[in-house]
């Protein structure tokens, strides 16, 4: 879009936002049947005319989101990797930006969860969770940084339970994390033309939701927003494609919540009654989005 005031918006718009560009979404690969953040965000960018690589740690996974995009006249490649390894996620954008000549796009969407509280982690599982949830958005944007022209933009999903404060999860500190490093990135990286920007997921059913709580909390859930309606990975995908476009050309360091209206409301967490040791939590629903 022009920066000339004066000048037609209009002038040259058309019905794909993201034509002749290169995305590259992690933790887009499609399990089961309800669609995860990830593999939505990928077909609606694909669907809007971008070159998309998915990247997934599960073959098949990635391939199943591949298969669909393609299947509907898109353009996707599967990329395989684990984006807790810095050398994995450095290799991933080499072989992107060779494979479509340009990288112009980066959501950053990968995460796993439980409902453990802050207290009911082992050391080990607190640091994979920061690592999954939050480390490894920061080793893909620094590599996808110098591949990234000006005009670029790189879209981070979070959760709106960071502003709910509870109960406390190690999930929401690290996406907590995630959504101070989406400000920093965006004054740090915004000389060089390159907008950041992340989308708070509120209580959407989809894959992740599934997979963490019982259909059951399913209308408790709806009926805990403004509009008394039941998100979908869908309308976190269409937040997504907004700030990756032109039409978010002037947004930039902004936390985008997508949660059907306030207020939420979470159930209180169970009282710890014990340190945990060596052993898995006792509520461990790992999945990413």
């Amino acid at each position: 879009m022009t920066e000339d005031p004066l000048a037609d918006p209009f002038a040259a718009a058309g019905p794909r936002w993201m034509a002749g560009r290169t995305a590259l979404v992690t933790g887009a690969g499609q399990n089961g049947d309800l669609p995860g953040v990830g593999y939505a965000i990928s077909r609606m960018v694909a669907a809007h005319g971008a070159r998309v690589a998915v990247l997934d740690r599960d073959p098949a996974a990635a391939a199943r989101t591949v298969e669909r995009i393609t299947a509907e006249g898109g353009e996707a490649v599967a990329v395989v990797a684990d984006v807790t390894d810095d050398r994995a996620c450095a290799r991933t954008v080499a072989e992107v930006t060779d494979r479509f000549g340009a990288l112009n796009a980066l959501v950053n969407n990968v995460a796993v969860g439980d409902r453990a509280g802050l207290f009911e982690v082992t050391p080990e599982r607190f640091d994979e969770l920061v690592s999954i949830n939050l480390k490894s958005a920061w080793q893909m944007t620094r590599h996808a940084v110098p591949r990234l022209p000006a005009g670029s933009a790189i879209v981070n999903i979070s959760s709106v339970g960071v502003r709910m404060r509870g109960p406390g999860m190690v999930y929401c500190v690290a996406k907590a994390g995630l959504e101070n490093m989406t400000e920093g990135a965006a004054t740090t990286l915004g000389p060089q033309g390159i907008r950041v920007n992340c989308v708070q997921v509120g209580a959407i059913w989809g894959a992740f939701a599934a997979a963490n709580m019982a259909e059951e909390m399913r209308g408790p859930r709806r009926d805990g927003t403004a509009l008394k309606t039941e998100g979908t990975s869908w309308d976190i995908a269409a937040a997504a494609l907004f700030l990756l476009s032109d039409h978010a050309r002037w947004i930039s360091g902004h936390i985008l919540p997508v949660e059907g209206g306030p207020p939420h409301r979470f159930p209180p967490a169970p009282p710890i009654t014990e340190v945990p040791g060596s052993a898995e939590p006792a509520v461990d629903g790992a999945v990413r989005v």
